[in-house]
């Protein structure tokens, strides 16, 4: 299989229509099919039904679609990492999501400011469950991961800290005077449900909560009495004045990582990961 072959595939698979995937690589539509049916001969099986009215995917081709996004992910990953080992002024990009991170990141880049060698960090600020994405197509070299929120497998992570959680509520709500809550009662709250994160397949769980993407939607919702979050003690620091947080102790706890691809060998990496563990 050829490179370009699976990316004109990745292109059918996910448009569901040679036209559309033909514009978006920019090229005619006959060159597409025989590419798609060429692929199809290679392999012995069909990937895609197709019909006058829809095309749709086998299960053969389900496969391939996934299999084949890691390869070109993998790809584009080895050429931004090769990019950037031969660059002179060399730098770092680092994920977070945004909102998170607080005084720990601050910590963190301004003691590796003044290690010897330090490059220059660029920070890339994302929403919930994009780090891990980010890492593995080389668009981000290190990153801080939630866990259990997070998933960290097949990365090599350091631990830098673990944390308890708190329920941020309106400031004007009932409880919002308590010394602690438990989970059970934060979560049985009728008025204000459980804010939904969407998952790794960008769909949301179902429930009554709010969709939320990112922090400023999420205390947002919170303020106006639509929603509640249960979340790390340092995220809800220097919180607006019509929030508050709550400690919840039986919440479990969260651990943050410092996290990176296992194939990694940029000594800037290593540097930043060694100042992450010290502190």
């Amino acid at each position: 299989m050829e490179i370009r072959e699976l990316r004109y595939f990745v292109a059918v698979a996910e448009e569901l229509h040679f036209g559309r995937a033909a514009q978006r690589l920019e090229i005619a539509q006959p060159p597409l099919s025989r590419a798609v049916a060429r692929l199809e001969r290679q392999l012995g099986v069909t990937l895609l039904e197709r019909t006058s009215r829809k095309v749709t995917l086998t299960d053969a081709g389900a496969v391939l679609l996934s299999e084949a996004r890691a390869i070109l992910g993998a790809v584009t990953a080895a050429e931004r990492r090769t990019q950037q080992a031969a660059r002179k002024h060399p730098r770092l990009v680092l994920a977070v999501k945004s909102g998170t991170g607080g005084e720990l990141l601050a910590k963190l880049l301004d003691a590796y400011g003044t290690e010897p060698g330090a490059v220059t960090v660029d920070l890339l600020l994302c929403e919930a469950l994009q780090q891990r994405p980010l890492l593995e197509s080389g668009q981000a070299d290190v990153a801080l991961l939630h866990l259990p929120f997070d998933s960290a497998a097949g990365l090599d992570t350091e631990i830098l800290r673990t944390e308890g959680q708190v329920a941020v509520l309106p400031a004007s709500h009932a409880l919002a005077a308590r010394p602690r809550l438990r989970m059970a009662e934060v979560t049985a709250l009728p008025d204000l449900p459980m804010a939904r994160f969407p998952g790794p397949d960008g769909a949301y769980p179902d429930g009554p909560g709010a969709q939320v993407r990112n922090m400023t939607q999420l205390f947002q919702l919170i303020a106006l009495g639509r929603t509640t979050v249960v979340m790390p003690e340092s995220a809800a620091t220097d919180l607006r004045r019509d929030l508050t947080a709550v400690p919840v102790p039986d919440a479990p706890p969260v651990t943050t990582v410092i996290a990176w691809p296992a194939g990694s060998r940029l000594r800037a990496v290593a540097d930043l990961v060694r100042v992450a563990t010290r502190l």
